[in-house]
């Protein structure tokens, strides 16, 4: 009962963070740094920024076997299904919100910050959950387990490196920046914070749901 709970909190927190994805890309700012290369690439093609997702998350899956190849454990394949769970969320999502086009800057501000704020809530119930990893953190933390590195300065690099990746591939694309924004550094900035918050603020949750409490995963991650 408890594990098919965790799911359902697992479950919720997903839709909740693609609801913040689609929130921040719809304030047309930018969109989160892991987000970036298949809001850019989404651009240029004829694929949703959902397809795109999934696609770049079963790249960050295989590059895992990779670095990781015989520690690479067999529940690290779950990651496969919520990839894709994840890539129609944001989706549907984007469809829901197909009527948000903000064009006073002001506006687009508020909708970033708005959707910081529901995607670190949906990051935070999926750490309470503590089921299994995206593959952007399940990515970093191979790295840092592999070559012994710093998880959150793995994390950065990993960000600033998905940015500017998203940024050539604009350049090479449209002969200007699209996709990657000031939006794009200030939801790298702010979703961690926001989720470590609700981590703090929502510690009597944790048993309400599961009936006694755990320390949780460093809510120091975002993904997006």
């Amino acid at each position: 009962m408890e594990r098919l709970k965790r799911y359902l909190v697992f479950l919720a927190g997903l839709f909740i963070a693609s609801l913040g994805v689609s929130l921040i890309t719809k304030a047309d700012l930018g969109t989160s740094p892991i987000s970036s290369i298949p809001y850019v690439l989404s651009l240029g093609f004829p694929f949703t920024l959902g397809e795109f997702t999934i696609a770049f998350s079963l790249l960050l899956i295989v590059l895992q076997l990779l670095i990781l190849r015989r520690n690479f454990k067999k529940e690290d394949l779950l990651q496969i299904p919520v990839s894709i769970l994840f890539g129609y969320f944001i989706d549907l999502t984007m469809l829901l919100l197909s009527w948000l086009q903000p064009q006073d800057y002001c506006l687009k501000v508020l909708f970033l910050l708005l959707g910081c704020i529901v995607l670190g809530f949906g990051v935070y119930l999926e750490i309470l959950a503590n089921v299994v990893m995206l593959p952007g953190e399940s990515f970093v933390r191979a790295v840092s387990v592999t070559w012994n590195t710093d998880f959150g300065i793995t994390k950065v690099v990993f960000d600033a490196s998905m940015t500017a990746i998203a940024g050539l591939l604009s350049l090479l694309l449209f002969q200007g920046l699209q996709g990657v924004r000031e939006g794009t550094v200030v939801s790298a900035l702010l979703v961690g914070f926001i989720a470590r918050f609700f981590g703090k603020a929502l510690r009597f949750v944790q048993p309400l749901l599961f009936g006694k409490y755990e320390s949780l995963p460093d809510i120091s991650a975002e993904e997006s």
